[in-house]
Formats: structure tokens, sequence, C-alpha cells
């Protein structure tokens, strides 16, 4: 009897040491696949997002330019399709996109003829599922830009034709036909293509992407008014030790936010990536998979992917892993959710 009570009291401490070695194994946040997307799979769409539908058009599938738009019900997880860009629009792909007041806009982009580089933008009613051509971006032809839209108006620039570009234009979806287009000034950092950029509370972030060769580290706020620079997203500051474990640095990273947290997904960094990245704004301090505590994309690494971004839920889509071979799924990610380990 003596022996059976030390065993029973042995047991009990070593069961309640596995249990908690077991509840520390796990990494943060959970990749779900939802619907596959019904077009063709492409990498190098635009994207934009009105209400709780997420729009994708373009692209490139590997072989073919792209020119029409699925729509995606991210409460209900199903696609379909709208309609066409008209006749006027040439398919292309590495365009920008932004959605204003109801309505998406889509412009620039490359296509497989000479000159290889677009002009136009386009406005999507989704109420008639229709197209309307507006004024041609101001500063001229480009692919690989960014757009975002803040306090009722779209912005887009950067980019590349030829040369790499850090022109920003305003668009007032109400002006007339001529005046659609307006120069920002004010914002001093790199030139980049095929950067990234998200929103939160009305103030664009603009961060990542290549010039020349090198990956862009600088990072940028703007409210519509004022350009900040923020922290860079290297480790670039000796006196501190922050950014000591920052890997951020990427091109054609797809980002979207969650609960006003900035969210940056893969892209690029010599290889294609896997990792994410986390932004809170009220710190201007990033952390992710650096910390080992991150759970890696789930999907094949890519590039050219497009993000959904409602403010609450963000999603990742389509895609290319080479010239080639094009992605069609669709990824959401839980960021409050636990992965455990087998």
């Amino acid at each position: 009897m003596k022996m059976n009570k030390i065993t029973t009291l042995l047991f009990v401490p070593l069961l309640l040491l596995c249990g908690c070695t077991a509840d520390d194994d796990y990494t943060q946040g959970v990749w779900k696949e939802k619907s596959d997307f019904d077009g063709l799979a492409r990498g190098y769409a635009c994207s934009f997002t009105i209400g709780d539908m997420g729009y994708v058009c373009c692209g490139y599938t590997g072989k073919k330019y792209l020119k029409d738009i699925w729509i995606y019900n991210v409460e209900k997880d199903y696609w379909t399709q709208g309609a066409d860009m008209p006749d006027a629009a040439p398919a292309r792909m590495k365009a920008m996109a932004f959605a204003v007041n109801g309505k998406g806009y889509v412009l620039t982009g490359s296509i497989k003829e000479s000159p290889y580089y677009l002009s136009d933008t386009w406005e999507y009613n989704p109420d008639t599922n229709a197209w309307t051509q507006k004024d041609d971006y101001k500063d001229g032809a480009r692919m690989g830009g960014l757009a975002f839209a803040i306090n009722g108006y779209g912005y887009a620039g950067m980019g590349y034709n030829d040369n790499y570009l850090k022109d920003v234009y305003r668009f007032d979806p109400s002006a007339a036909s001529g005046s659609q287009w307006t120069i920002v000034s004010g914002y001093g950092g790199s030139k980049r293509r095929f950067g990234s950029v998200f929103v939160i509370n009305d103030e664009a972030y603009i961060c990542c992407g290549e010039n020349n060769g090198t990956y862009v580290d600088d990072f940028w706020k703007f409210n519509g008014t004022t350009w900040t620079q923020l922290r860079d997203i290297a480790n670039n500051d000796d006196d501190n030790d922050y950014d000591d474990d920052y890997n951020i640095v990427r091109y054609s990273a797809p980002a979207f936010v969650i609960d006003g947290k900035g969210y940056l997904v893969g892209g690029a960094q010599g290889s294609m990536l896997s990792d994410y990245w986390i932004y809170d704004p009220s710190t201007d301090l990033w952390y992710g998979d650096s910390d080992d505590n991150y759970t890696t994309f789930q999907g094949s690494t890519r590039l050219g992917a497009v993000s959904i971004s409602t403010g609450t839920r963000g999603f990742v889509v389509t895609g290319m892993s080479g010239s080639s071979d094009a992605f069609d799924d669709t990824w959401e990610l839980l960021p409050y959710e636990k992965d455990y380990d087998d």
C-alpha cells in the first residue's frame, strides 16, 4: 500500500508537467484555406475591397494577359464573376487598384505588346456591373506601382516604366473630366516597384519594394496631407535593439489590416518567403516570424499575390511560383488562433 501511495504522488506532478509542455508547443495564427478562386489561376492581378466584398481583376496566367473581374463574398465564402473590362481596356498585369465611395478603380499596368506600359484609369461600379473610363493617370504609364484610398480620395504612384519612380497623385472621383488627378508633394522616400501598402484609420503605410536591384527599407505614413517617415524596416539603428531581429525587407508582398494592425505576408527577398509580420501603429514596431512563434503561410510560396482586407479579416489570393506556375487558391489568416504541433 505504501508503494501505491508513493507511485500516485510521483505520477501527478509528471502528468502536470507533460500537460504544461504540450500547451506551450504551438505557433501563433492559423492559415485557413477558403473557397478556391473561381477564375483562371494567375499572378500579378490587382485587388480592392468594398464592404465585405473583395474584387480581383486582371493578371497573368503564365501565357495569357487577363481583363476579367471576380468578386469574393467574404461572409459566405464564394466567388462570382463580374463584367470583363471593355474592349477599349487592354488586358494587363501588374496594375494598381483602389476603392473609393463604393466604386473600384483599376489603372496602369503592363501589356504584352510595345509600348508595354499603360496609363489608363477605369472605374467599376458594382451596383451596375459596368465599367467607365476616367482620366488617364497624370504622370504617365507604369507597372508595379502602389495605390490606396483615404478620406474619400484615391492615391497612386511609384512603380516602374524602364525607370524607377516615386511620384504620387491624388484621384478625386467627383472632379470633372480632365482634372481628376493632381500631384501630391512631400514624399521624401525611396523610389520603388512592387512595394506594399495598408491603411489604418485613414492613414496609409508604405513599405518594402525594390529599387535598382536593392530592397527598400524605409517606411512612411501618409494622412492625406502630411508624409511622416517611420522607423526603418531593417536593422539600421545601432543605438537601439528593437530592430535586431528585423528581416522585413522584401518585394511583392501582399498586405492587409486586421483590428487596427497591418499584416505583411510572404513576397521575396532573394528567394520566395512564407513568413508574416505584424505592424502595431501605436508603437511603430513590427513583430513576426523572426520570433519563431508565428505560423508561416501555409500555401505555396509565391510572388504577385493580392490581398483582400475588410479591416477585420485578411486574405491572400492567387500568385505565381515562377514565370508560368500560377495559383487559384484563397487563404485567410486567423491571427488569434493557435496552431498546435502534432
